[in-house]
């Protein structure tokens, strides 16, 4: 069995929490307490997972070239998702940093705002939409590819 429809599937199911993570944590500065870490890290699997679909895809091609016209819109939306994702990582960990809220703690200690506060907010934002959209394209020309 081949890896890629394995990892593809981590991708499937992780890459949209992550990016539905990024836009709660974006909107609602109260939950940001909440979701700072699972957002983090959700993007970091996801990143990581997009990593490994696309060598794992590149290696199932070498293998069956004769898949290669069938994969072409498939294998540049996947590179591309890939990319999207990597980017999401950063852009996760820098609203991580910068981007403050409620605290836990009863005292409000924790709590802090940055002046970056709503650029970083518009740009995670636009970030998960993007990495949706990517998420879809290269998902559907997958689909379309083995499925026809």
């Amino acid at each position: 069995m081949p890896l890629h429809p394995l990892v593809v599937h981590a991708v499937v199911v992780l890459g949209p929490l992550a990016a539905l993570t990024g836009l709660a944590y974006a909107a609602v500065p109260r939950w940001r307490w909440l979701l700072r870490w699972p957002l983090v890290a959700l993007a970091l699997v996801t990143g990581v997972a997009a990593v490994l679909a696309t060598q794992s895809g590149e290696s199932l091609l070498e293998s069956r070239p004769e898949l290669e016209p069938l994969v072409e819109e498939h294998e540049e939306h996947g590179e591309l998702m890939r990319n999207v994702a990597l980017g999401y990582v950063l852009v996760s960990a820098l609203a991580a940093w910068a981007l403050g809220g409620a605290s836990a703690l009863a005292s409000g200690r924790g709590a802090r705002e940055t002046r970056f506060g709503v650029p970083v907010a518009v740009l995670l934002g636009l970030s998960a939409v993007g990495l949706l959209v990517m998420l879809f394209l290269a998902g559907d020309s997958g689909a379309r590819a083995v499925w026809g």
